[in-house]
């Protein structure tokens, strides 16, 4: 048995889950957030048998898709000393980081 941890841009967490449960595997939902933007993702758990691993790989990663968002960010002023001035950044957020982990033992009660 496999545990397969996928941490997903929150934007991106009900379709994957939709996908993962129409095809019969059970997700667990954890809210978490990213340290880079510090924006809001979802880390989900799938327990799956080794054999079914690459398919809930392949339906996270057709789900969860790279987009670019704006994002604040600061930059010193010029001339001026311990001054910042704040200004856009484009940068990429989605897509999925994706942990697969052997589980040695799974009991459910």
């Amino acid at each position: 048995m496999k545990l397969i941890i996928a941490i997903v841009h929150d934007e991106d967490t009900h379709n994957v889950m939709e996908k993962l449960t129409d095809q019969a595997y059970r997700v667990t939902k954890l809210a978490s957030t990213g340290g880079f933007l510090r924006a809001g993702n979802t880390t989900l758990l799938v327990g799956v048998e080794k054999e079914k691993v690459q398919d809930v790989i392949e339906t996270i990663k057709a789900t969860c898709k790279n987009r670019k968002e704006i994002a604040p960010a600061a930059a010193p002023m010029m001339g001026a000393s311990g001054v910042f001035m704040s200004y856009p950044v484009e940068v990429q957020v989605g897509g999925a980081t994706i942990f697969v982990l052997d589980v040695e033992q799974f009991e459910k009660a």
